[in-house]
């Protein structure tokens, strides 16, 4: 967009049934600081850049369905996280909160999901 100019931030927003919680899953995840938190939101945000995530307060939250299946919330958005050793980050993530998902896409991607059930992949680039 031609209104951007350097230095604003840009990022996502997930919506959640305890911001606060997610946010500090994320924030440890990828050892990023919680840079805002009031209540319904959080926004977790590198130290390096003007990137964020917010996670906002969301009555009646339902959880994606991984796979997707007919006739359950679908997923609409991940997050992927390029890591060097799978198994080791997939131990980590789960000991921080995380849940495994039953479905190996491939075999240098894990799905996982958050403490509110929203997946996200873990990716090894094998070049």
């Amino acid at each position: 967009m031609r209104s951007r100019t350097g230095g604003m931030w840009w990022g996502a927003a997930i919506e959640a049934p305890d911001p606060g919680a997610l946010a500090r899953f994320y924030a440890e995840l990828l050892e990023w600081p919680i840079v805002h938190e009031e209540p319904g939101t959080a926004v977790v945000a590198p130290p390096q850049g003007s990137v964020y995530i917010v996670f906002q307060q969301a009555t009646g939250y339902r959880p994606p369905a991984w796979p997707p299946a007919d006739g359950e919330q679908r997923p609409m958005m991940h997050l992927d996280f390029q890591m060097g050793d799978l198994d080791e980050a997939v131990a980590e993530a789960v000991a921080m909160g995380g849940s495994g998902a039953p479905v190996r896409p491939q075999e240098n991607v894990r799905v996982l999901f958050g403490p509110a059930g929203h997946p996200f992949l873990l990716c090894r680039d094998d070049g």
